[in-house]
């Protein structure tokens, strides 16, 4: 089936979009009921009533701090053990059963444990690093063992500095696992951190603001805060992926400038 070349794939999305919100709205129609369902409409006017308040700019800036902080954390911290762990194979062993654990222990039992050690204040920072943690290390490790052993050989012999092996040789492998893990984590991040706010009700937060719309059955103001978390999720997710593509870009660009040099 040939598409139609007279609208453009931004047009085609948000006829997408158009089509979507229809069958929700259709859906809020036929159950009739706000408790169940809301409409997009009743859903924008919950959000266009938050949006002037200072509560709610406080509660998505700490939010958006503990779940980045947490992630970020996560990213740097993964990327070194995975780093150290592919340098010297007895610590890769050593992790191993750590990693392991990390990734089948459920969210649920990591929001609880950490409610008992940390308490809520920063519970979405722990719960985002223990969540991106593992997803951050299996990728750095991946893409480090993935670089060609032939590059390395000839590093080896015209006895290359290690920062330019880094740059030219071990990052070009690494970035694309990187931005592929990151697409996961970040989400992963988002969905986990809300989550403990959630269970633990930190003052000031997205999830506290979700606990409440569900205890006064408030559907319309769920639904506008689910919106904002989605929204908050997909700029932090584009932005930090532009920045990982632009360092590759960057990355390529220079090897490409200082190839005619190394001949």
């Amino acid at each position: 089936m040939k598409q139609n070349p007279s609208i453009s794939p931004a047009g085609r999305r948000l006829l997408i979009i158009l089509f979507w919100i229809f069958i929700w709205q259709l859906a809020a129609w036929l159950i009739h009921n706000n408790i169940i369902l809301v409409g997009p409409a009743d859903a924008g006017l919950a959000l266009l009533r938050l949006i002037p308040t200072g509560e709610f700019w406080l509660s998505v800036a700490h939010s958006f701090g503990r779940i980045s902080l947490g992630f970020l954390l996560a990213f740097a911290c993964g990327l070194a053990l995975g780093g150290a762990a592919c340098r010297f194979p007895f610590l890769r062993e050593l992790l191993a059963p750590l990693f392991s654990l990390l990734k089948s222990i459920p969210v649920a039992s990591f929001v609880i444990l950490a409610l008992i050690w940390v308490g809520s204040r920063n519970l979405a920072v722990i719960i985002a690093f223990l969540v991106v943690l593992p997803m951050i290390y299996v990728n750095t490790l991946a893409g480090l063992e993935s670089t060609d052993p032939k590059l390395l050989e000839m590093a080896r012999i015209f006895r290359m500095p290690a920062l330019k092996q880094f740059r030219y040789i071990y990052l070009p492998s690494l970035l694309p696992y990187l931005l592929s893990g990151c697409r996961v984590a970040l989400g992963m991040s988002w969905k986990s951190g809300v989550a403990a706010e959630v269970i633990g009700i930190p003052t000031a937060s997205i999830g506290e603001n979700l606990y409440m719309s569900k205890i006064y059955l408030d559907t319309a103001n769920l639904f506008a805060w689910t919106f904002v978390v989605i929204v908050i999720s997909a700029l932090f997710e584009r932005l930090f992926l532009a920045l990982l593509s632009a360092l590759q870009r960057k990355g390529g660009a220079a090897h490409e400038a200082d190839r005619p040099q190394s001949v």
